[in-house]
């Protein structure tokens, strides 16, 4: 499917877009556009915009100039960086630690994006997630686990990058298996060789699921969009539970090995 934008509110639209490994197959990214309260707008991650969806975009923000920021979530999602910045060099750039070191020339703001000055600089809006007891930044650059999770609570949205997943498969398979969250396939490479990183993340997992537990909606990079509106099943809160349900026997190995 080619690029195209989904609203999911009065004030949230998530950009559906293209992402090929080695050209060929397609696995999809996002980003998300979302008006603040003071009426102005942030991107939720980097993604080149072009054709209608640049079009549909430039006409909700007064041609890019109503764009306070772009904010960057995941660590390793960096091919669009320079290209968003170009198209709208007037925003605020934020990034992580590993966006800063990538591109270092860009006119980065001094607030990391897993940093609480930087959660403390848009808390009107939004909340920052950051996963406990997992690398936020591996030293193995295809482990892709971590980003900063960002919910809107005015829309009661939540925009995650690889962390968690809203797997919908296709076709005669989607009959035979429902729509799940789940966590991204890399978690058990990803936690902490410590003592203690899977209660940790069992923490954190479970904090999340009761922070957020008024969330309606979920963007995922690279699978689905869940939407309150088509949600039959279960909330966000409790599928984030079953998650974690369903990775235990992960952390049980990986808690037997390291404490």
């Amino acid at each position: 499917m080619s690029d195209h934008i989904l609203q999911i509110s009065d004030d949230f639209w998530n950009i559906r877009g293209e992402f090929k490994i080695g050209g060929i197959l397609n696995i999809g990214t996002h980003a998300s556009l979302v008006r603040r309260g003071n009426g102005k707008f942030v991107l939720l991650d980097s993604y080149t915009l072009q054709g209608e969806v640049k079009e549909q975009v430039d006409a909700l923000t007064n041609n890019g100039a109503d764009i306070e920021a772009i904010i960057n979530l995941h660590p390793f999602h960096t091919v669009h960086v320079e290209r968003a910045h170009k198209q709208y060099p007037n925003a605020k750039l934020y990034g992580t630690q590993r966006h800063l070191k990538k591109s270092p020339d860009l006119p980065w703001q001094a607030e990391l994006t897993e940093s609480d000055a930087c959660a403390t600089l848009f808390a009107e809006d939004f909340e920052f997630s950051v996963p406990s007891g997992v690398d936020f930044i591996s030293s193995n650059e295809h482990l892709h686990f971590s980003s900063v999770l960002a919910y809107h609570k005015a829309s009661k949205t939540i925009h995650s990058d690889d962390t968690l997943m809203y797997v919908a498969l296709p076709g005669l398979l989607g009959m035979m298996k429902k729509p799940e969250i789940t966590f991204h396939m890399t978690l058990a490479k990803t936690l902490e060789k410590r003592a203690g990183a899977v209660k940790d993340f069992r923490r954190w997992s479970r904090q999340l699921a009761e922070q957020w537990s008024d969330a309606e909606n979920l963007c995922a990079a690279h699978s689905a969009t869940l939407l309150g509106s088509e949600n039959r099943s279960p909330s966000i809160s409790n599928r984030i539970l079953n998650a974690l349900q369903k990775v235990d026997k992960t952390l049980q190995a990986h808690e037997k090995k390291f404490g």
